[in-house]
Formats: C-alpha cells, sequence, structure tokens
C-alpha cells in the first residue's frame, strides 16, 4: 500500500483519523478527551483527513467551516514516530486544497506555540498578540489567504 493522504469516507478511516487524535492529543498532551472530540466530528459540515504509510494511519486533520468565506484548519496531529517525514505538511497541504474546492478565501488555524514555525513555513502568518491558553497548552492564532 501507497503513502497518501485521504479525504475521510468511511467509517473505518473516521475511527482511524480520531485514533491518531487520541494518540497525539489525549494520550500525548493530556488533553480532556471532552476537549479533543466535540460535535463537528460528526456534523455533516467538516471534512476530515487521515495519512496512511504503509497502511497504517499515522496522521490526521480537519477542516470546518468558519464563516461562509474562511475555513478553520483544526485537529492537525502526527505520530511521534513519524514526525518530521513531511506528514503534517501533506495534511495541510490536503486541508488548503478541500478549502479551496469549498470556495474558501483564506483558513485560521490557533497553533500550538511550539508549531507556529511550522505553520509559518507554510504561508500562515500569527494574527493574535498575545499567548492564548487551550486545553492547558498555549496557542497562537494564524491565518492565510489562499
Amino acid at each position: 500500500m501507497t503513502d497518501r493522504v485521504v479525504r475521510v469516507e468511511t467509517e473505518e478511516q473516521l475511527a482511524d483519523a480520531l485514533a491518531i487524535r487520541r494518540e497525539v492529543f489525549v494520550e500525548g498532551q493530556d488533553v480532556p478527551e471532552d476537549l479533543e472530540y466535540d460535535d463537528r466530528d460528526e456534523d455533516g459540515e467538516t471534512i476530515h483527513f487521515v495519512a496512511y504509510a504503509d497502511g497504517e494511519a499515522v496522521g490526521a486533520a480537519r477542516l470546518v467551516p468558519y464563516d461562509p468565506d474562511t475555513g478553520k484548519v483544526q485537529r492537525v496531529a502526527v505520530r511521534e514516530s513519524v514526525r518530521g517525514e513531511g506528514w503534517g505538511r501533506r495534511l495541510v497541504d490536503a486541508v488548503e486544497a478541500a478549502a479551496r474546492e469549498a470556495g474558501y478565501d483564506r483558513l485560521v488555524l490557533d497553533a500550538q506555540t511550539h508549531a507556529v514555525e511550522f505553520y509559518e513555513r507554510l504561508g500562515y502568518e500569527v494574527t493574535s498578540d498575545d499567548v492564548f491558553m487551550d486545553a492547558g497548552i498555549p496557542h497562537l492564532s494564524m491565518r492565510k489567504a489562499l
């Protein structure tokens, strides 16, 4: 099986994406489950993505509507064992392609502060004046015109 990022179309793929988020956020960063999983996970408007390496799920992300012209990138997660191999970039590329297809002019996201440079390399810019806490983790808001 080849390495790929797919738009979630099956319950199995969604389960894979949610399992990655559990591993990275709930288990890896102690994010409470009630904050990690929300109504957006199965609302019919959210577009989920899952990355596979040799048939094994290694990453996940989702795109949610923010306003009529803007999508929000959320829950970008990559297994620790494959970080630095380009999976984060591939996931964000897939989200951006779906956002363009949906007609969005821009994307916004709330990045953990350790990931800000990653997003800046992908063309995002910081928009918040101050660091804020989300699930006990410091974040900055960012945006990118598409």
